[in-house]
């Protein structure tokens, strides 16, 4: 007799593919700026890997000769082997923690010589980690807490934002950048509300567009309970002049009480930090259960983060080159294909553009013709994004040329 639970779930994976929205793990390999995938060799513009740092042979090799004069004993090792709190904290991933922060201070020197303005870093090791553990971890200590939440924020956040869920802590999303109505929400909340956290991504990943940290930060000086959750992931690397994301380029980054970066998409490394106060810091490192109870890791990878990060502020180049190129398939590309109104901004918003088809089978379809003509483009589908917003996620990268982005630019 057949397991009764697996009829069920092969008849709910059966609804998926008739419905467009099943998924499978592609079996691809990696070529430099191109992927082999189903026999072609497609050009990628599906990944994160925004100044093409993953594909640079030649920086690898860099970083892999940097090691070759190191005795064996003292290369970084391959393991952690257990949480940061037992043996997994060692001189790589404090070493990083410490050059964050001069990283965070030289961007807010930029712009402001005479700030004091200081943050602590906290490694951990990912976005996803971050964004279950952050809220849980801040709403554990016994004060009545509002977490306001832009409609869009990443689904990671929407978990943390579940877990953080108790008697002494509510939320309620925004709509996505309106914030009118999140004035109003705040104006409405309960007087025994002691802490209220308004939580956004910089640049979305989905639609492409950015928040207004101005506003927000302006927002914030209204009450003196409110805090600033950032998620910069796909502002890191691309924008501000010490690579600093969209804080650095709005001069917010000291406004902000928790910004959140990754180093698994324009660092093309892996893992992520918290940039927060130091108090915040060590109550994380008690309370966060994503930093506790997981092994740390591999100080090889913080090793290459490093060395990434001491050449992040002098990437400039790679990054006015990508803006230039995100914006020219940006504005080729016709106005109904934007996700709403509030991704229509002049200017330049970030490499990710989002080319709206509507239906499932229609962003499948378009997925298929661009793989056909050499391009690995995948579908974004419910309930990665809202019903009826399928899209192709089109994602520049400084590895690309401007003849790759007009033969694109045809064949949308």
């Amino acid at each position: 007799m057949a397991n009764p639970i697996a009829v069920r779930l092969q008849e709910s994976l059966s609804q998926l593919k008739n419905d467009q929205q099943y998924r499978h793990l592609p079996d691809i390999t990696h070529h430099g700026r191109y992927i082999r995938y189903q026999q072609q060799s497609l050009l990628n513009i599906s990944s994160n890997d925004y100044l093409g740092l993953g594909s640079d042979m030649t920086l690898q090799s860099e970083f892999l000769q940097s090691l070759q004069p190191l005795p064996i004993a003292q290369l970084p090792k391959m393991s952690a082997t257990s949480s940061r709190l037992l043996t997994g904290n060692d001189e790589q991933i404090t070493g990083l923690e410490r050059e964050l922060q001069h990283w965070y201070q030289a961007a807010v020197g930029t712009f402001n010589r005479s700030s004091s303005a200081s943050k602590s870093a906290l490694v951990i090791n990912s976005g996803y980690h971050a964004n279950i553990g952050l809220l849980p971890a801040l709403t554990a200590l016994p004060i009545k807490t509002l977490i306001l939440a832009d409609k869009l924020v990443h689904a990671s956040i929407i978990d943390g934002i579940r877990l953080s869920q108790s008697k002494l802590c509510s939320y309620r999303r925004y709509r996505h950048n309106d914030y009118q109505q999140l004035a109003a929400m705040i104006a409405q909340a309960e007087p025994d509300v002691e802490r209220i956290i308004i939580v956004t991504e910089s640049i979305f990943s989905m639609d492409g567009d950015r928040a207004d940290l101005c506003q927000l930060v302006q927002l914030k000086a209204t009450d003196r309970r409110i805090e600033l959750y950032v998620d910069e992931a796909h502002a890191v690397g691309i924008l501000g002049n010490q690579g600093l994301g969209l804080a650095e380029e709005t001069h917010t980054l000291a406004d902000i009480d928790y910004l959140v970066g990754t180093f698994g998409k324009a660092f093309a490394s892996v893992g992520a930090y918290i940039l927060c106060d130091e108090a915040v810091r060590e109550w994380l490192i008690n309370h966060m259960r994503p930093l506790i109870f997981s092994t740390a890791l591999p100080p090889i990878n913080h090793a290459w983060t490093r060395f990434i990060l001491a050449k992040m502020p002098q990437l400039n180049d790679k990054r006015k080159y990508l803006s230039a190129l995100s914006l020219q398939l940006s504005q080729a590309i016709d106005q109904q294909y934007r996700a709403s109104s509030n991704t229509q901004q002049a200017g330049y918003q970030s490499p990710i553009i989002p080319y709206i088809l509507g239906d499932n089978g229609s962003a499948v379809a378009k997925a298929q013709q661009l793989q056909e003509a050499g391009f690995y483009a995948l579908p974004i589908r419910p309930p990665t994004v809202p019903t009826n917003t399928a899209r192709i996620r089109l994602v520049m990268n400084a590895a690309l040329t401007n003849d790759d982005c007009q033969k694109l630019i045809e064949h949308l």
